[in-house]
């Protein structure tokens, strides 16, 4: 099935817009991070220092439902801020999420947003920051650098660690009818600052857990095996790769561990930050065509995905993969094929350690 998946629709935008993209003075990462423990309060403390007094909150019904957004923002409530929910979000967004939190954020005459959640309500509430004064439908801004010139500021706080949207300048919206995914990137959709808080993270469920976790993974290594060498999307693809394998397993077998929620919270932040300065590759082209289309997680295609791409690459990609399994610590044989064999098979085995099933048991 993964020969015959139609990805050239998304591969041809996706080559057509590089260019522009990695023009950005903005690839480094997000203005201003705050990571450990109280982080999401440091990020409220900055957030009333500029000033801000009436903001958009963006997350999903679950978090609204349990406390977590209401508990992270409270420096804000407290401080008098006023704070304006869209808790609507879904599983992959679409342009109708958009729409609806529009509404509100117009009705309440919104000067900035904060998303709490996942990679789902990042990629919604970059979206709706282009909303504030624009009336054109939302699906006019599919491509790169077509977003309004008065995106309202955004400040991401994430809940899980995985997608990096919180790190990137771009946003992945879903259409169901067309049964595609749609990338919208512009500078102005890079968060301002972002609080990696592994408070939050506590207590994810371990499907949820690792299934973000092989995304963020899968960032890391088509970041780092990328032809392209641009800024430094090596260094941090190192980074992000070596936490993964460091914590992912960790976090998904012993949910309450701070240490491996925050290690896991700051890979996928590197990971995040080595996308968004060269892109993503034939894994994300497969993954996002298995979501829209047949309605798997995002996480989850990836790791369908991601060992027949690299061993299909493998020639390639040999001398990268080899650097990965030593920085890995997962071979140091003599012969790069050989140690990039030994990469490969060690992130089979990872995806196979926290629970993912290598076919789709629908």
């Amino acid at each position: 099935m993964l020969r015959s998946m139609p990805v050239r629709r998304f591969k041809r935008g996706f080559k057509l817009g590089l260019i522009k993209l990695l023009i950005g003075n903005k690839a480094a990462g997000v203005h201003l991070s705050y990571v450990g423990q109280g982080a999401s309060a440091d990020l409220c403390r900055r957030i009333v220092d500029i000033g801000h007094t009436n903001i958009l909150v963006v997350t999903d019904k679950a978090l609204k439902e349990l406390g977590l957004a209401e508990r992270a923002l409270a420096p804000l409530a407290d401080a008098g801020v006023n704070l304006h929910w869209y808790a609507g979000v879904d599983p992959d967004p679409t342009f109708a999420h958009v729409t609806e939190g529009a509404e509100v954020l117009r009705a309440a005459g919104c000067t900035a947003i904060v998303a709490v959640g996942g990679g789902s309500s990042m990629d919604a509430a970059k979206i709706i920051a282009c909303t504030r004064t624009s009336d054109d439908s939302p699906d006019r801004w599919v491509g790169l650098n077509k977003v309004p010139d008065d995106v309202l500021p955004i400040y991401a706080i994430p809940t899980t660690s995985g997608t990096g949207s919180e790190a990137t300048m771009g946003a992945v919206i879903k259409d169901p009818e067309q049964k595609l995914k749609h990338i919208i990137v512009g500078e102005d959709l890079l968060p301002q600052a972002v609080a990696l808080d592994p408070d939050l993270l506590l207590g994810l469920p371990a499907p949820v857990t690792a299934a973000t976790g092989i995304d963020a993974l899968t960032h890391g290594i088509e970041a780092y095996i990328c032809i392209w060498d641009r800024g430094t999307r090596k260094e941090n693809g190192r980074l992000a790769i070596q936490g993964i394998f460091r914590w992912l397993e960790r976090a998904v077998q012993h949910p309450e561990d701070v240490e491996a929620r925050q290690g896991m919270a700051v890979a996928a932040y590197h990971a995040g930050i080595a996308i968004n300065q060269v892109g993503v590759g034939n894994v994300h082209a497969i993954a996002h065509q298995l979501g829209a289309r047949y309605g798997i997680p995002h996480g989850q295609a990836n790791a369908l995905a991601l060992p027949h791409v690299l061993k299909a690459c493998l020639s390639e990609a040999e001398t990268a993969l080899a650097e990965l399994a030593v920085v890995t610590n997962v071979s140091d044989a003599a012969s790069p094929m050989v140690r990039a064999q030994a990469f490969v098979k060690a992130v089979q085995d990872l995806i196979a350690k926290v629970g993912i099933a290598e076919t789709d048991p629908r």
